[in-house]
């Protein structure tokens, strides 16, 4: 318990992260962007106004004779000067050294580069204001989400263990907005960004850090890091933050397995150990091993799943159910279908049963 404290100590104190204003937080709280990114409207815009410039000079230069002031031998205009009033005509400059002359030219002038001046400013102005306020809206929108922030889930690490477990949440149809990512890696908060998942940049070992991601008002936290000690750091941190959390981690070795229930995980996988079976499985029995592959891949085949048993089955014996029960989950505890605890459903239960996915 001594050790717990001081342990805990470390994290405790300001919070600096949690409490900062919501314009502070952009680039750290990463919200899934639909629209297109303030440097791709620009390169768009860009190219709209080059195209711009191109027909107003196309438009001179084939109406040359209705110009005067050009830079050619007998004071023609070249395609030069088509682009250079063009230029300065679109961006509201106006030198006044080329200007058009004829009654066909002041026309056409009217008629198009009027209008592809209107254009121009309006795709400066729209480029220059995207910029301005894409911080603005990204504030805003850190705000609302901030605000109707619950019940969620905190995964903490995208590497191979957290990408799989959110792969396993959105292949059970738990929505993308319900699933916060933590890490400290930008490529891997990117490649969660790119799954339509809002991101926290920072280590999560530190409270403030959990608590941007929302994890007292969380239900759920996966920890999945890289190394055990970092899981317990993470873990200890959590459980502090969100006493009725589920929190579900994962360690490298079996030694360490302790440590995470102590620290507070509910529940805790060894993904050394489970993955040294599956080995050892393969090499006697590999299509048992193909069995088990197929219940933990959600997408197709047989899936593990749980549900909450109706009225009517209460009473009831899970072993004569149409589906094939694996256990009873009563009051949080699992009641293996083989157990006498199993024999009779109670009002509340939930059963842990295998499901068919259409693939």
């Amino acid at each position: 318990m001594v050790r717990k404290r001081a342990i805990s100590s470390r994290f405790r104190g300001s919070d600096p992260l949690d409490e900062s204003p919501d314009h502070v937080l952009v680039g750290v709280v990463k919200i899934p962007e639909n629209a297109d990114t303030p440097w791709r409207l620009i390169v768009k815009r860009v190219m709209m106004a080059v195209i711009a410039l191109t027909l107003a000079a196309l438009v001179v230069y084939f109406d040359q004779d209705g110009y005067e002031g050009g830079g050619g031998p007998n004071g023609e205009i070249t395609l030069i000067d088509s682009f250079y009033y063009s230029t300065v005509s679109l961006s509201t400059t106006g030198y006044g050294d080329i200007s058009p002359v004829t009654q066909q030219a002041r026309l056409i002038n009217s008629l198009f580069i009027t209008p592809l001046r209107v254009v121009f400013l309006i795709l400066l102005v729209g480029t220059t204001l995207s910029v301005l306020t894409e911080q603005s809206r990204q504030a805003f929108k850190i705000q609302r989400w901030r605000s109707v922030l619950r019940n969620h889930t905190v995964v903490v690490g995208y590497g191979t263990k957290g990408r799989s477990a959110v792969a396993a949440m959105l292949a059970d149809e738990i929505d993308p907005d319900d699933i916060v990512v933590v890490d400290t890696d930008p490529l891997a908060l990117k490649s969660a960004a790119a799954r339509g998942l809002v991101t926290v940049q920072g280590s999560a070992t530190r409270s403030d850090v959990l608590k941007l991601a929302g994890v007292t008002r969380a239900s759920a936290v996966v920890v999945a890091t890289n190394s055990d000690d970092t899981a317990v750091l993470v873990t200890l941190t959590a459980r502090e933050l969100a006493p009725n959390a589920k929190i579900v981690a994962t360690v490298r070795e079996s030694d360490n397995k302790h440590l995470l229930k102590q620290s507070g995980a509910d529940s805790v996988v060894v993904s050394a150990e489970t993955a040294g079976r599956l080995l050892g499985l393969a090499t006697i029995t590999p299509t048992v091993v193909g069995m088990m592959e197929d219940l933990l891949t959600p997408d197709e085949g047989f899936s593990i799943a749980e549900r909450r048993i109706e009225e009517t089955e209460v009473g009831g014996s899970p072993r004569h159910m149409a589906e094939l029960v694996l256990g009873v989950v009563r009051k949080g505890e699992l009641i293996k279908v083989n157990e006498p605890g199993a024999d009779s459903l109670e009002s509340g239960d939930r059963l842990l049963y295998i499901r068919m996915v259409a693939g």
